[in-house]
């Protein structure tokens, strides 16, 4: 019991200290107008449209994804300097990226970074966002608009070939239960089964350089 305790105890110290990444975007008129993703070492993606909202869409990111992104973090000083390019854009919302372990935080807020690693973290958090309304909209078509349905994965599908759907898990659920449910278009049916298959054996990567060709 006192081993199990110890464990209990490490585990929550190593919670604790592990880096965590937050991401928010204010942007009036849009909708929503307010997002936010908090992000943990494990892969843990919490997504919410309110930063008092009690009941997040909750996505896990595969390893390698959550490497590259604490790594940007990482070339970025943890968000310790300024990354506003400065240049006269179009307002396109305002963004903050926040990284926080233990007791030390930073943060920085921007409209527009010429920045390569700022706009590549904040590409990978967009992502996240996008996955979260696609499952948001998905989800609603299931329980108010049956004729949707199919729509919602269209667009669902295209999201998935455009490489701008990440945390694929949290929809196999949904779409496991459209599947199966003869309530809905067999065409929706179909589609969602096919994408369940393609989601949970996602084609591998493609090589890097490629192989060297036989002379």
């Amino acid at each position: 019991m006192k081993l199990l305790l110890l464990l209990c105890f490490s585990l929550a110290a190593f919670a604790q200290d592990a880096p965590q990444l937050f991401y928010s975007k204010k942007f009036p008129g849009s909708k929503p107008e307010y997002q936010e993703i908090r992000l943990d070492r494990t892969g843990k993606a919490e997504y919410r449209e309110g930063p008092d909202e009690d009941n997040p869409i909750v996505m896990k990111l595969k390893q390698a994804d959550i490497d590259e992104i604490f790594a940007l973090s990482d070339k970025l000083g943890h968000f310790d300097h300024e990354v506003e390019s400065g240049l006269k854009v179009a307002r396109m919302g305002e963004k903050l990226l926040r990284w926080k372990q233990g007791s030390e935080t930073h943060e920085v807020k921007f409209n527009y970074s010429a920045d390569t690693d700022a706009q590549a973290i904040y590409d990978w958090f967009e992502r996240m966002c996008e996955s979260a309304q696609l499952f948001i909209d998905l989800e609603r078509a299931a329980r108010y608009d049956k004729l949707g349905v199919n729509q919602a994965i269209l667009k669902l599908e295209a999201a998935w070939d455009r490489k701008r759907v990440v945390g694929v898990e949290v929809y196999l659920p949904l779409l496991d239960r459209i599947t199966k449910n003869e309530s809905y278009l067999n065409m929706a049916r179909e589609r969602a089964d096919r994408l369940a298959v393609t989601f949970r054996n996602p084609p591998p990567p493609p090589k890097q350089g490629g192989e060297a060709k036989p002379q």
